[in-house]
């Protein structure tokens, strides 16, 4: 009896120190609920688009509830292989196969060119894929509902869905932060030329364009400060920066003539024509760079082969090879065709597109 009574005393005194869960009310759009977590020191709780002052529902969508959370997936380490396992949730994306229509066959080639020879290195085998056709051009003008977002295995970032309001062609575009399915996206593209064409006509016309994520239209017609992303370089051109998983930049200085100063993730400030178009709000899947694969068999399954040091060549096969020992034969580190690696300036002719180059080591 004394034993047990003791027990339960301690039980007592242990749930008392526990933490209890804190409420919070989130607002999602029009809704809003309440939910109930544990703080954690790991959540990060910050958008992205936080120090920035954004124009339109840039920041509301950001922080909508549809993205997956910063948590990442693990599994227990039954095996060498799950241990260092950890990878961003999909529970969002859809299970099935993509449209097959808007897909191609891609042929693997191995790193080899029409002669045979390796001209990239680490590369071969892996699982055999399809490409995603992916609209960089966003031509079509009109309303597109978002049915679904995918899984892209040619690149980093999710991809959205559309189907056209009054056509209903379906197309595939790479999904903003925050768009989830049911949204709205709209292509101002057209719009400019009509635009213009009022302007010489000066009928006292004014139209109001929609600064929402997934919108896209020139770079004259977004606010300054705004966060952009599938940032083309020429009109009527297709989406060239800014198309990775998390990447964006800031819209810094714009004109209705000339160039536009953008600022890419990377410190980079870069100037672009200002008939050019960009993509409302930053890329999908930001946590992508924080993940790991666990195991070697994991980069297999991408197509990517092993990478050996150039150290442990022989000095016909690299500048660093050759040698007793861990010798590179007192030469700076270098590529195996003598390029410098670390530091050194290889670039002849500066970029003259260039306002601030990003910020070296």
């Amino acid at each position: 009896m004394f034993r047990l009574g003791a027990r339960r005393l301690f039980q007592q005194a242990t749930a008392a120190l526990r933490p209890m869960p804190t409420t919070t009310t989130r607002t999602v759009g029009p809704v809003s609920r309440q939910c109930q977590f544990t703080p954690m020191r790991s959540m990060a709780t910050d958008s992205y688009v936080s120090g920035y002052s954004t124009q339109g529902q840039v920041a509301g969508h950001a922080q909508s509830l549809s993205s997956p959370s910063s948590q990442f997936k693990t599994k227990t380490p039954s095996t060498p292989g799950k241990r260092w396992l950890k990878r961003v949730p999909r529970d969002h994306l859809h299970k099935g196969k993509a449209v097959r229509a808007l897909t191609i066959a891609k042929r693997s080639t191995g790193g080899r060119n029409n002669t045979g020879r390796i001209t990239v290195r680490h590369r071969g085998g892996g699982h055999k894929r399809r490409i995603r056709v992916v609209d960089w051009h966003r031509q079509v003008s009109g309303t597109q509902h978002v049915v679904r977002l995918e899984h892209d295995p040619g690149r980093t970032a999710w991809i959205a869905l559309l189907r056209h309001e009054e056509t209903g062609d379906l197309s595939y575009i790479v999904a903003p932060h925050g768009l989830k399915p049911g949204d709205k996206v709209v292509s101002y593209v057209h719009e400019q030329h009509q635009q213009e064409l009022e302007d010489e006509g000066d009928q006292g016309i004014t139209r109001t364009f929609a600064i929402d994520v997934g919108n896209c239209m020139p770079l004259k017609m977004i606010p300054v400060g705004t966060i952009v992303h599938n940032i083309g370089l020429k009109r009527n051109g297709p989406a060239v920066m800014a198309r990775s998983a998390g990447t964006y930049a800031q819209l810094i200085q714009t004109a209705q003539e000339g160039y536009a100063q953008v600022r890419l993730s990377s410190g980079e400030v870069r100037l672009v024509p200002v008939d050019a178009c960009a993509t409302i709000g930053a890329v999908s899947n930001p946590d992508h760079h924080h993940e790991m694969l666990g195991k070697a068999g994991r980069s297999r399954w991408l197509g990517i082969r092993p990478t050996v040091r150039g150290m442990a060549m022989n000095a016909c096969d690299h500048p660093h090879g050759g040698g007793r020992g861990k010798s590179k034969g007192n030469k700076d580190p270098r590529s195996p065709w003598g390029v410098l690696a670390k530091g050194g300036k290889t670039r002849k002719k500066p970029n003259q597109f260039v306002v601030k180059p990003r910020p070296r080591r």
